[in-house]
């Protein structure tokens, strides 16, 4: 069993952050039916790497689906999508608010079919507020949120980090907020809509940006690769590229200067404490790049590890995908897709004792489960014709 089998997602999202929600609930048991448009499907379909005619983009984002396809515009559509709805447990959609009242098929609508579904809507400034018709992407949020104002080296532009983290992290609380919901179902059997949306998520990790700001007044600016409260917290200089060593805390910090044979600077007034290390981190800095410049990663790597200090080489994603801990974890996993042959993709990251979750299938062709789906909901194949005929699947 996995945690969510039985449960019946009508998954209207596409590209990043609703697939991405989907996808999490997909690889723990539920049932997602990815609703795409005829003859386009999902935007991500047409992004590349392609491996073959298929979209490695897609299919990276759209494992343990099935996909069928239905033109809301089209009455019999709506009407398709309303039975549907009468037996599904929650739809998920990331279209801009008002997009499904258009349709008439708003939450409203819906709920009095089915007064226990979820109805789980991500959009990128959320249902209300002066924004919340503006369109948006990952990089839109990530600049208004204020991420890529303290990202990037000191002095230098604001960056975008290399992860499309506004659409990512906004998956991860709207699949949050659908495991609080099904739990508030269970105590109920009351349904609900979760609004979220992708600005309010980079707020929500700005971490102590925030209460730098409010505590000083100033609005923190790029460090680089530098924590801004805690030092030595950052990469330093090998001979061979760049080592990361994290001390947290005084008896790591003692334990790095005896290890680098400068019992001097724990006693320095300068690096005394953690503020002290930090109000001094550019003179503590020179220091210790001309004593990690001594050796390679690989010698330094072995010396901090025996010395239990928390450390770390900057891994190219070519070393990530065969480093012995990600193997061993199987957080990277093989699937056969029926176009693109094996290929490789993240694994699922929260293990679970009893109710594991698992990479099954890949990721569905257009349409290619259509007609089985719309079978499990009491359609006969004349009545999956007629729908046809009629452009409406």
């Amino acid at each position: 069993m996995k945690p969510l089998e039985k449960l019946v997602v009508l998954d209207l999202t596409r590209v990043l952050a609703g697939p991405y929600s989907a996808m999490m609930l997909g690889d723990y048991g539920a049932d997602i039916i990815k609703i795409e448009q005829p003859g386009v499907g999902d935007d991500s379909r047409a992004y590349g790497p392609f491996i073959g005619k298929e979209s490695a983009y897609f299919m990276s984002l759209n494992r343990n689906k099935r996909s069928m396809t239905m033109n809301f515009k089209e009455p019999a559509a709506k009407e398709l999508f309303k039975k549907m709805v009468a037996k599904a447990d929650i739809v998920l959609e990331n279209y801009r608010p008002g997009t499904m009242e258009n349709f008439g098929l708003g939450y409203d609508v819906l709920k009095e079919i089915n007064p226990r579904l979820i109805y789980a809507a991500c959009s990128g400034f959320g249902a209300t507020g002066p924004y919340k018709l503006k369109p948006a992407y990952d990089v839109i949020v990530q600049a208004m949120g204020g991420i890529m104002s303290i990202t990037g080296q000191e002095g230098g532009e604001p960056t975008r980090p290399g992860a499309s983290i506004g659409d990512i992290i906004a998956g991860l609380f709207t699949t949050i907020g659908i495991g609080m919901a099904l739990y508030h179902r269970e105590v109920t059997g009351e349904g609900q809509k979760i609004d979220v949306g992708m600005l309010d998520c980079q707020v929500a990790v700005l971490e102590n940006a925030i209460s730098r700001y409010f505590a000083s007044g100033v609005a923190p600016a790029p460090l680089g690769n530098r924590h801004p409260s805690i030092t030595p917290f950052e990469p330093f200089t090998a001979s061979d590229g760049f080592v990361i060593v994290g001390a947290g805390n005084d008896r790591i910090w003692a334990r790095l200067c005896n290890l680098l044979g400068r019992e001097e600077l724990i006693a320095d007034h300068r690096f005394v404490s953690n503020l002290d290390r930090t109000n001094n981190e550019k003179e503590l800095k020179v220091i210790l790049d001309a004593e990690f410049k001594a050796k390679t990663i690989d010698e330094w790597m072995a010396l901090l590890e025996e010395a239990g200090i928390p450390c770390a080489p900057i891994n190219t994603v070519d070393r990530v995908v065969k480093d012995p801990q990600i193997i061993a974890r199987e957080m990277i996993v093989e699937i056969e897709h029926p176009v693109a042959g094996k290929m490789h993709i993240p694994g699922v990251p929260i293990k679970m004792s009893a109710t594991p979750g698992s990479v099954d299938t890949p990721a569905p062709l257009l349409g290619q489960h259509t007609d089985e789906i719309l079978k499990e909901f009491g359609l006969s194949p004349a009545e999956i014709e007629e729908l046809r005929v009629k452009k409406a699947i």
